[in-house]
């Protein structure tokens, strides 16, 4: 279930029908009425997104995009408009609008929007590309070729597994492209059944099906001049991949339930994790749709096939989250570089970042060590040696004296012991609370900001804080 938070700025008439079903689908639902109301609510509560008219009385929604400008923790913007022109969606999409919807709400939208809370402005996207860190041989081919079709207008299919960092590189070619000044619009074609995903990328007219009660617009139309990202494009079904091949071998598509058809200027990239010759041998991927996208193949190469670049990333998260949370700095121990070195990285540069932001919180900074990582057990090599302690004292002996002392629930000894932990062999529940506690601790207590953080659901927290509880262990 999800855990999105959304703030609404529009009329109350317009959006209270809809918040019994995103109570149900566990999405934080709020109203504000005017600027002000907006504003205190952004800064007391966080939503990570903001869905507004146009202009209600007193107000336009064009002072949330300067407030946005330079402020990258800032909500992400939806517009919400009650018919909508492409002209509008294209004036707010550049100023930096997240998406643009026409009435009425359906709460398939919100199921479909993007858990995580780190704005998405296309300001940026426009005028920079992400930094890509990595110097190995295999990045430098991959960089090199990148850059040479950005100019073009030619399609790109990029190959990775999943975190290799496919949508990155998407925004790169964006920005090194001569429609860099564009839009770049992305959508996730697993994210959303198939009539929904066509209405999504070609719009539909009024009364096209049930609910349409007014027009909307396509992704291909918001992106028309700029590029278009197709993520996960194998998961799209055989029957809208026919429509797909015909939108960018003709250059233009058809709204579901219109009569006329729009001319569109799109350069379109899309990203898979799956083989698709072979989902072609069997049928899944037409073959004249993967001919039509294959035109400049790039392979992201995997982490583990990447050399110093996992040293060299886990620096820069390592700076990056240092900074975020304004914590020392942290340095490596000889153990965790090796570590680091050894481990497979079945999740690629995601998983890195993942385990590079627990790692700073955990060792507040101390020395990172293997056991600030949190990997299963099994996963750590380097735990058949002991650790030893600043003290000369074997993490073996620590854990022997510290279960020796007799526990006393909420005890001063206890607390500090958790407060110095650095590296030592604890019991993984030990470590699981202290983490929540550090997780607490980091966003004032704030229990959703502490869940996205530790990569769980709030239910799953707050059962864990009454478990804590029951057993006399109050940490918030």
């Amino acid at each position: 279930m999800s855990s999105k938070r959304v703030l609404f700025l529009t009329p109350a008439s317009a959006v209270t029908r809809i918040f019994p079903q995103l109570r149900n689908a566990e999405i934080e639902a709020s109203l504000a009425e005017n600027a002000k109301g907006a504003s205190a609510f952004i800064e007391s509560s966080l939503p990570q997104y903001i869905v507004s008219r146009p202009s209600l009385p007193g107000y336009k929604v064009e002072e949330l995009f300067e407030e946005a400008k330079n402020n990258p923790s800032y909500p992400r913007i939806i517009v919400l408009a009650e018919k909508g022109t492409p002209d509008e969606a294209r004036y707010f999409m550049e100023l930096g609008a997240f998406d643009y919807w026409t009435d009425p709400l359906v709460v398939e939208r919100f199921l479909a929007l993007p858990d995580n809370k780190q704005p998405v402005q296309k300001a940026e996207a426009k005028s920079s590309a992400p930094k890509i860190v990595g110097s190995s041989l295999a990045m430098r081919r991959v960089l090199a070729l990148a850059k040479q079709v950005a100019p073009s207008k030619a399609t790109v299919l990029i190959n990775g597994e999943s975190g290799t960092g496919k949508e990155m590189f998407s925004k790169n070619l964006h920005a090194w492209s001569d429609r860099a000044k564009g839009p770049f619009i992305a959508i996730n074609c697993a994210a959303l059944p198939e009539h929904l995903l066509e209405s999504e990328l070609f719009g539909h007219e009024k009364g096209s099906f049930t609910g349409a009660i007014g027009r909307k617009i396509g992704k291909f139309e918001l992106a028309s001049g700029g590029t278009l990202l197709l993520d996960e494009i194998s998961e799209m079904e055989l029957g809208l991949q026919a429509k797909l091949l015909r939108a960018l071998q003709e250059g233009e598509i058809d709204r579901v339930g219109g009569t006329e058809t729009v001319k569109v200027d799109v350069r379109v990239i899309a990203t898979t994790n799956r083989n698709l010759e072979e989902w072609v041998k069997e049928g899944k991927f037409r073959q004249d749709l993967y001919f039509r996208l294959n035109v400049i193949p790039l392979r992201l190469p995997a982490l583990r096939e990447r050399g110093d670049d996992i040293l060299e990333l886990a620096g820069f998260f390592l700076d990056m989250y240092t900074k975020e949370y304004a914590l020392p700095r942290a340095e490596f121990s000889q153990e965790a570089i090796l570590w680091l070195k050894k481990y497979d990285w079945p999740g690629n540069v995601r998983e890195l970042q993942n385990l590079m932001e627990r790692a700073v919180l955990l060792a507040a900074g101390k020395d990172i060590v293997p056991a600030h990582f949190l990997l299963d057990p099994d996963n750590w090599p380097l735990f058949e040696e002991d650790t030893q302690e600043a003290d000369g004292e074997s993490a073996e002996e620590a854990q022997q004296k510290s279960d020796e002392k007799p526990e006393t629930v909420g005890s001063e000894s206890k607390q500090n012991a958790a407060a110095d932990f650095s590296g030592a062999l604890m019991p993984l529940h030990e470590v699981e609370r202290l983490m929540i506690k550090k997780g607490l601790e980091v966003t004032q207590g704030n229990r959703t900001q502490a869940a996205e953080l530790l990569g769980i659901s709030v239910r799953t927290l707050r059962n864990k804080l009454n478990e804590y509880k029951s057993m006399g262990l109050e940490i918030e």
